[in-house]
């Protein structure tokens, strides 16, 4: 029976409207992932989408959050057709999505990644930013996460991350809150915390939609459960009504009659023995042994040292005392390459962040452990990588159209398949499963127990980590359980129930709910750091100290050899020479945080610099406003090509910039056809609109230096700015939350094109010749002074202050060098080796930042 339309549990109230889906289909190429799905959300209560991975809720959640269009059918809004062309519109129409994998922004504060989208703004327009302090830490109170609203995102732990993602969609005030996944990373006591917001929101009369595979979870939330398979709908009950059996029954269209596998039997000597283990602040003397055909679960809290301990087996940490014994002799393993060649496999608990790129095809990660295995004179045999690993995949039962399919297409069960077929073509002696099946289905879920156990009946040791104390009971020969980085208990499969299992993890007479990710402190959640806020923002001040420090140890030495250096004439030659360079570095600068690159700005330059020369030498009576306006109208058609061909087209920036870098200097050579410009042939006043003073400082410095305040003002407190940010930090979570990310890059690139004309006009100001090498291999000094200043290739962070540290000192260094009489030709080289110190510090950076978040 149907039950897409039935009436919310307390009956018809004539106010409540439904949402939800009618008849909605929706086709990629030619696979179905959604056909004919119909279901209503009521006010004020919970339903709970059921279905195996691929069943078709990943689709229905991203129909309802405007994210896809259905191919047929249509979202349902008050008990009416909506069509959303985008998130916004969905969230325009109240609804508000807690995504499966968080599109948060690692680069920026809790407050921002709470507000991103839609941030309080003052009277002027700007972002308040007290104002989403203030309310950001009213909702971390409320979900129960104890860190300050200032605290870069990326410091927090993943489960920490995720209560942000809660505390952002309830920020929205929304009618309908769609929840995918929201517990897999989560403590029992953040779930917990959870659901009292949710039975919160259900008596302010939200609509909730919570998509999960934990059966515990859902009849303890849902008020009814609507049932997906193979993307069709297969039924709505009432949860009181629907029997667990019946449930995974109309998932899988059978019965599943063995959740847990029998185990076989271990013996013999141990593989693995542990003795003494200590690494300083995370555990200490840790011991096991592991025997050929055994599973060792280890279970325990967040924070006891799970997950640490594999890292250390593994090579990926380094131990700081104790023995590691394999199949009898010591090792030590400096890096994971080591522990792979003795015979170990570690499956990561974070797929998509450490054992997935979701660029890559199946093929591609599926072979990555055996790449080496593939390649013949040192180029891949396509036909020997296929062979090595169809066998894993299809024993793992994996769904898949082709080999050449992309990952990030599957679902999450189909993805860890990949994860562990990858690993298992490495033939491991010891196997080291972290949390392998969290977020997958009961039916994938089933198949991975029944592979690990056959793995064991074929000799494999296995270290099993897990939160799902029955995966641990149901699964596992022994259970070790870890306190506080300790081996608090230990426990044979016959003795270990979950009471004791329990008691020991928490230290506690009385056992709490069945689950062992329960943070190990009873004050609340566990702070992040000692102060991350002063330490983060100490760490940035020293960075730019950093580089006032090195402008200061290059001027003091060559000041001592050539005191020319501290000249008033020299240091306002610098400080034109830095000012034309700012402008452009902040064109840059606009580009690159958003995860881009404009290789072609010198050219722009020279371009817009013979451009601008050209109408003052042929109209001088138009004067210098005619010479600027054609250059900023040069650059910004050469900054719109460029974003165009981007965003529409699809194309990486460095591909593009590349091919326009020689494109815009080539059409330069045409229009000046071996012709120069000099200065006897422009009016005075354009000659004198760079030297000009005022107040004493030169135009040029003075122009750079309001384009710089007006570029720090937007970037820090207008909206589009932190948008900007945003999409550099991660550009597939700034598209789920609505922000306009193409219209955001290709204004970036248009305006980077507007400072890069400007800077030609003036350039050609300054240096009153010009012709078409104008600014040629300028490109590299641009990249330089940015990334030199603190911006982040890789995107999502830097500052204006930053970046005009970044040109100083390459200015410094230019003139220093010349004054020292250093052959001009070792300055591209010595660019080179600064912007590679400078990418060391960012990677130094993002290492840092790694390590907060374990």
């Amino acid at each position: 029976m149907n039950h897409a339309t039935a009436m919310p549990p307390d009956g018809p109230v004539g106010a409540r409207k439904s949402f939800g889906l009618a008849g909605a289909s929706k086709f990629f190429g030619g696979t179905v992932a959604l056909h004919d799905v119909s279901f209503s959300l009521w006010p004020g209560e919970v339903v709970a989408l059921l279905g195996e991975n691929g069943a078709g809720k990943s689709t229905c959640v991203k129909l309802l959050a405007g994210v896809y269009r259905p191919d047929a059918g249509h979202v349902v809004i008050d008990g009416r057709p909506a069509a959303f062309a985008s998130p916004i519109d969905a969230r325009h129409a109240g609804i508000a999505v807690m995504h499966q994998h968080p599109g948060l922004f690692p680069d920026l504060s809790v407050a921002e990644n709470v507000f991103m989208g839609h941030m309080p703004r003052t009277a002027l327009g700007a972002v308040d930013h007290a104002a989403a302090r203030g309310r950001t830490r009213e909702l971390l109170d409320a979900i129960g996460l104890d860190c300050s609203p200032d605290v870069v995102l990326g410091r927090l732990r993943t489960s920490e991350q995720q209560l942000v993602e809660i505390a952002r969609a309830l920020s929205l005030g929304s009618r309908v809150l769609i929840m995918d996944e929201p517990t897999a990373a989560l403590s029992q006591r953040e779930v917990r915390r959870l659901f009292e917001v949710v039975a919160r929101l259900k008596q302010q009369g939200v609509a909730m939609l919570f998509v999960g595979h934990r059966m515990d979870e859902i009849y303890e939330i849902a008020d009814r459960i609507t049932v997906l398979r193979d993307g069709r709908f297969v039924g709505t009950e009432r949860t009181a009504d629907l029997p667990r059996e019946r449930a995974v029954q109309m998932m899988v269209g059978r019965s599943l009659t063995m959740m847990y596998p029998e185990l076989p039997a271990a013996a013999g000597q141990p593989l693995l023995t542990v003795e003494g283990l200590c690494r300083d602040g995370v555990f200490e003397d840790i011991g096991f042994t592991v025997r050929p055909g055994e599973i060792l679960g280890l279970g325990g809290l967040v924070g006891s040292g799970r997950t640490e301990i594999a890292r250390v087996l593994f090579g990926i940490d380094a131990p700081d005392r104790g023995t590691v014994t394999l199949a009898g002799a010591p090792v030590a393993f400096a890096s994971p390459r080591d522990a792979m060649a003795a015979g170990i496999a570690y499956v990561s608990e974070d797929r998509i962040g450490q054992s997935l790129v979701m660029d890559f095809d199946i093929l591609t990660n599926a072979s990555l452990t055996v790449i080496d295995q593939t390649t013949k004179l040192g180029l891949i045999a396509p036909a020997q990588e296929r062979a090595l690993v169809t066998p894993y995949v299809e024993q793992l039962k994996l769904r898949y159209r082709s080999l050449d399919q992309p990952v990030q297409t599957l679902s999450g069960g189909n993805q860890q398949k990949i994860v562990l077929s990858k690993w298992l073509a490495t033939h491991p002696r010891l196997l080291i499963l972290d949390e392998p099946t969290q977020g997958i289905d009961v039916q994938t879920k089933a198949e991975v127990h029944a592979m690990v156990a056959e793995l064991a009946r074929q000799g494999m040791a296995i270290i099993l980590i897990s939160s799902e104390l029955p995966e641990l009971l149901g699964m596992c020969h022994r259970v070790v359980v870890l306190r506080e980085g300790r081996v608090a208990g230990e426990f044979a499969a016959a003795e270990a129930t979950q009471e004791r299992v329990m008691q020991a993890a928490t230290g506690a007479l009385a056992a709490p709910p069945p689950r062992l990710d329960v943070p190990v402190a009873d004050a609340g959640p566990t702070p992040s750091g000692p102060s991350p806020r002063r330490s983060l923002a100490g760490f940035a001040k020293r960075r730019e100290l950093g580089l006032v420090a090195a402008i200061a140890a290059i001027l003091l030495p060559i000041a001592a050899i050539n005191p020319r250096v501290l000249s008033p004439e020299n240091l306002t030659a610098i400080s034109m020479d830095a000012a034309l360079l700012i402008i452009v570095a902040v064109a840059q600068m606009l580009i690159i945080v958003t995860r881009n690159i404009d290789l072609s700005i010198a050219s722009v330059i020279g371009l817009s610099a013979y451009a601008a020369a050209s109408v003052v030498q042929a109209h001088p009576e138009l004067g210098i406003a005619a010479g600027l306006g054609v250059a900023c109208a040069t650059g910004i058609a050469c900054g719109l090509v460029n974003g165009l061909v981007i965003t529409r087209g699809g194309v990486p920036s460095i591909v593009v910039t590349l091919g326009t870098l020689a494109v815009f200097r080539g059409l330069n050579s045409m229009v000046a056809g071996g012709r120069q410009i000099s200065a006897d042939q422009v009016p005075q006043a354009w000659l004198d609109m760079t030297s000009a003073r005022l107040l004493g400082v030169p135009g040029v410095v003075v122009i750079a230096a309001v384009i710089l305040g007006i570029a720090a003002l937007a970037l820090r407190h207008l909206p589009a700015g932190r948008e900007l940010y945003a999409i550099g930090s991660n550009p597939d979570g700034a598209t789920l939350i609505g922000i306009r990310t193409h219209r955001r890059v290709l204004t970036s690139f248009a305006v980077a094109g507007l400072l890069a004309g400007l800077d030609g006009a003036l350039w050609a100001s300054r240096y009153a010749t010009v012709d078409a090498r104008v600014a040629m291999g300028y490109e590299l000094t641009v990249i330089a002074a940015v990334v030199v200043g603190g911006v982040a290739i890789r995107g999502g962070s830097g500052t204006a202050l930053g970046t005009l540290l970044g040109a100083l000192l390459l200015l410094v260094i230019n003139n220093g060098l010349t004054l020292v009489r250093v052959d001009p030709l070792w300055l591209q080289g010595i660019y080179g080796l600064v912007i590679l110190a400078a990418i060391a510090i960012d990677a130094a950076i993002a290492r840092r930042g790694m390590k907060g978040a374990i």
